[in-house]
């Protein structure tokens, strides 16, 4: 139960003042649907005025405040042209105040003439006049401007102005309680950290380095406590030990030889498996590794031993993909492989229901339909999830309760991540890294070129697919929403490259009904459409050997890891492929590196962390990736940092400290309910 001194803070915003159902969607929009988002809906930047008496003293494109004596009004008859104010400081000097369109009603009412007014904004210049246009405040005498030297500038959306978001925030607030202390006392002090409710109100008022970096570290000390009660709940289950005796396994007829890493990650599994606690592992693999070969060894000690092994996959078309490669690959073996999606219906569904509960089937291969309440398995004791960062914890956990003990759990990821965030986001998991690709995965080109040489690329695209080979091209955005007109949205770019190659051309992307989605992506992977515009939802998984040629446009809007996912769906067979990454006109000096770094190397680990130190902890990939971090609150520096630290005092609660038991304990607990990561409290209850 969640500890009933937060009940406040997770109150709907529709109990907040002002708050109806009109106001309410911009919020939603924003992802603040309670008073603790709202607190917690930290500026983005401020902005800073200096007070000055008179305009002589102010340099242009200065934020200034300043005492002003309104004058004379001045309108047009033309309804474009600007509304002046002009007005007179203390030393006679006179600046225009200008409003644009509707505005000009509010100046109206806010500036009349003869009175003096505070006026705060950006002092610009126009011609030989000096003017602030549309005013960021004007209040009367006495009033509270000289407060407004320092002002937060909030993340808005449509509907939502600064002062009302500065509103809201300044009212949940005052409804954010006193809470009891959960950081070790040392660490506080050494640190100079206020108490968390004061953390939070001078997050709000200035860039106040300690404040921010406190409430990071406690959205960093949650996670951390979290997963390492998931693993200590896990430590404490009963699995099942399984030990293979290598007669399936030795007759697997595989097209390479191992690669030391993938004999290293088999050997780690397999002791792992032999365990009676289960396995809880992540299995990192960079594009092309081999990880499927690796789960197929490791779900085949399962079947050795006796008991059934599942893949989970994040998509019906990869489900279908896995269990088509491993079908193929095992057949030699004799185990049994089924697929099991949310789209069998009927007869076929029922024998595979009854295969898995009379344990026929061995090893099956699905999407969520695998662990639906109706699949009962005879044994199933060891899963493999692929895509790892598409499953949260709490899903993980869910598993665990599938079999008739406990299953060993191998997770999969082709997302090479830094060092740094693996703690933030399988703290819970061993890691074992597959770092040297196959013998015989070639290299595949990268070319940098601007948008200029478009036609040429497409000219060359259209040789490739004379020549019988598929493509891909990756747009950055679905449509032109937010930016410059020369973003290339994907459904622009369909219908051009359609009207060169008609029905050779299949879209996707992330807004399409999941039945159109897999439809198009079927097509493309049977071969009967030649290329695949889509944006970046095909990065993971999609696997077809005949694609030579990957386009991304506006590459410089991708992160570095993100390049290298998408580069890694081309050289998949045996002919040679290109990677062509178009950028705009003007590109930033990080942008110019990240190309340069994916030109040289093809190494994914090396990519994770240099995309790292580029980003640094201000630009989050241009924009904040979604499943790139665990976190709302902490940026990559304080990440980088602070999540060490964390991690240790994380580890010295449960060693030292009682746990969740004792004063520091139970403030831990409320930490944990205040950051929802609360499925760390529920393991201990064993539910």
């Amino acid at each position: 139960m969640r500890p009933d001194i937060l009940n406040p803070l997770f109150a709907e915003t529709g109990t907040l003042e002002g708050v109806g159902p009109k106001l309410k969607k911009p919020l939603d929009k924003l992802g603040l649907t309670r008073v603790r988002d709202i607190a917690y809906h930290l500026p983005e930047r401020f902005v800073t005025r200096r007070a000055i008496d008179n305009i002589d003293d102010g340099g242009e494109g200065e934020q200034i405040v300043v005492k002003l004596t309104i004058g004379e009004h001045r309108s047009s008859r033309n309804p474009r042209a600007p509304y002046r104010v002009l007005a007179q400081d203390a030393a006679g000097n006179v600046v225009a105040l200008t409003y644009f369109g509707r505005a000009s009603y509010t100046a109206k009412k806010q500036l009349p003439e003869g009175e003096t007014r505070w006026v705060a904004g950006k002092l610009e210049r126009f011609g030989d006049m000096l003017q602030i246009i549309h005013p960021d405040h004007v209040v009367e005498e006495g009033g509270e401007t000289m407060q407004r030297l320092c002002e937060p500038v909030y993340r808005l959306s449509e509907g939502l102005t600064q002062p009302r978001v500065a509103g809201l925030v300044e009212q949940a607030l005052a409804r954010a309680p006193e809470l009891p202390e959960w950081i070790e006392g040392t660490q506080r002090d050494k640190a100079d950290w206020p108490a968390w409710r004061d953390a939070l109100v001078l997050a709000h008022k200035s860039e106040h380095g300690a404040a921010r970096d406190r409430l990071a570290y406690d959205e960093l000390l949650a996670n951390s406590l979290a997963l390492m009660l998931v693993r200590a709940d896990n430590r404490k289950r009963k699995g099942q030990p399984l030990r293979g005796d290598g007669s399936y396994r030795g007759k697997l007829d595989l097209p390479f030889p191992l690669t030391g890493a993938q004999t290293r990650s088999i050997a780690e599994i397999e002791g792992d498996m032999a365990q009676e606690a289960p396995m809880l592992r992540l299995l990192q693999g960079d594009v092309g590794a081999g990880k499927t070969v690796v789960a197929l060894e490791a779900m085949l000690i399962a079947v050795e031993a006796g008991a059934q092994a599942a893949l989970l996959a994040p998509t019906e078309i990869l489900a279908r993909q896995h269990y088509e490669s491993l079908r193929r690959m095992a057949e030699p073996t004799g185990a049994r492989v089924a697929l099991l999606t949310g789209r069998d219906k009927g007869r076929a569904r029922e024998a595979t229901l009854m295969g898995l509960l009379d344990g026929s089937i061995d090893i099956v291969v699905g999407t969520h339909a695998i662990f639906q309440d109706k699949v009962a398995y005879r044994n199933l004791a060891m899963v493999v999830i692929d895509e790892q960062h598409r499953f949260g914890v709490g899903q993980r956990l869910m598993l665990a309760s599938k079999g008739k003990r406990a299953p060993h759990v191998l997770a999969m990821t082709a997302t090479p991540i830094p060092r740094t965030l693996t703690l933030a986001q399988y703290g819970e998991l061993d890691v074992s890294k597959l770092d040297e690709l196959p013998p015989g995965r070639q290299a595949i080109d990268t070319v940098v070129m601007g948008q200029e040489k478009l036609a040429a690329l497409v000219d060359r695209l259209a040789a490739q697919m004379a020549e019988g080979r598929q493509a891909y091209w990756v747009c950055p955005m679905v449509r032109e929403m937010d930016g410059p007109e020369d973003i290339a949205a994907a459904e622009a770019r369909y219908a051009a490259l359609k009207e060169r190659f008609g029905d050779d051309v299949v879209m996707v992307h992330g807004q399409m009904p999941g039945e159109a989605k897999d439809t198009a992506m079927e097509r493309f992977a049977r071969g009967d459409a030649k290329l695949l515009v889509a944006t970046t939802v095909i990065e993971v998984g999609v696997d077809v050997p005949n694609a030579t040629l990957m386009v991304i446009e506006q590459a410089e809007r991708f992160g570095l890891a993100q390049l290298h996912q998408l580069r890694g769906r081309v050289g998949r067979g045996s002919q040679k492929s290109f990677c062509v990454l178009l950028h705009g006109e003007a590109l930033s000096e990080t942008a110019q590196e990240r190309l340069k770094l994916m030109r040289q190397t093809q190494d994914g680990f090396l990519l994770a962390e240099e995309d790292l130190r580029l980003r640094g902890g201000g630009e989050l990939l241009g924009t904040r990736q979604s499943g790139d971090t665990p976190f709302t609150i902490a940026t990559l520096d304080q990440i980088t940092e602070l999540l060490p630290k964390a991690y240790d005092d994380a580890r010295l609660l449960m060693d030292r400290d009682g746990g969740l038991e004792g004063r520091r304990g139970e403030a831990a607990r409320v930490l944990l309910y205040l950051f929802e990561r609360d499925f760390g409290v529920k393991t201990l209850r064993g539910g």
